[in-house]
């Protein structure tokens, strides 16, 4: 028996299958590119096992299900983006964003180049084409919406960095911009209600009305 699971394992790994050994990685670790082979339904036959998962660090994360306040704000962030983005900028939404091979986030909101909308076959970007990442904060991705991820997206070298937090049931923003000599991003400003912006470009934004 142990032979026989043993050489299955081994034609699995010869064919690409990143599950070949589930749920141990495969050797060297989860890349971007496995990302692209997970099957629509989980080893066991779960379905939409694999529908909200990202790399990080190599590790693959698999996110919980999220509050009302996280959906509302993507939506309606991305809504408002779309009512007034130029011409040469698109939004996109819980789309991948290919940092490097072991990096592979899946951002909740995003600015990409307006080239590419049409691109419908598309799963993931590069950092090239990105010009805001948007991570909206649930409990369970706190610390990596705020300790890792930031600092992976500034390696990349993604001009802009937003983050929508919960505070007593409000949203408040957090804006940050890339410093090109240190690849550090710096805060630039937190804001509570309706803001101006020139950065990425020219919006006015309503935050406590994008709940009501």
């Amino acid at each position: 028996m142990t032979s026989t699971m043993s050489e299955e394992t081994s034609t699995l790994r010869e064919a690409g299958d990143p599950l070949a050994n589930w749920p141990y990685p495969p050797p060297g670790g989860w890349t971007a590119d496995d990302l692209d082979r997970l099957p629509q339904e989980g080893p066991h036959g779960e379905p939409d096992f694999f529908k909200h998962v990202e790399l990080v660090d190599g590790a693959l994360i698999f996110t919980s299900p999220q509050k009302r306040f996280h959906d509302v704000m993507i939506r309606r962030l991305a809504s408002s983006f779309e009512d007034q983005v130029p011409d040469h900028l698109a939004v996109a939404t819980q789309m991948d964003v290919v940092l490097g091979p072991r990096q592979r986030p899946c951002p909740d909101v995003l600015l990409i180049d307006a080239a590419l909308d049409q691109e419908h076959d598309r799963t993931s970007y590069t950092p090239g084409e990105v010009h805001l990442i948007v991570e909206v904060v649930s409990p369970e991705s706190e610390f990596r919406d705020r300790e890792v991820k930031p600092g992976r997206y500034a390696e990349a070298g993604i001009p802009n960095f937003w983050r929508v937090e919960a505070e007593n049931g409000k949203p408040v923003l957090y804006i940050y911009e890339l410093d090109p000599a240190t690849h550090l991003y710096v805060p630039t400003g937190i804001y509570h209600d309706k803001i101006s912006l020139q950065t990425p470009f020219p919006i006015d934004l309503d935050l406590g009305g994008l709940l009501r």
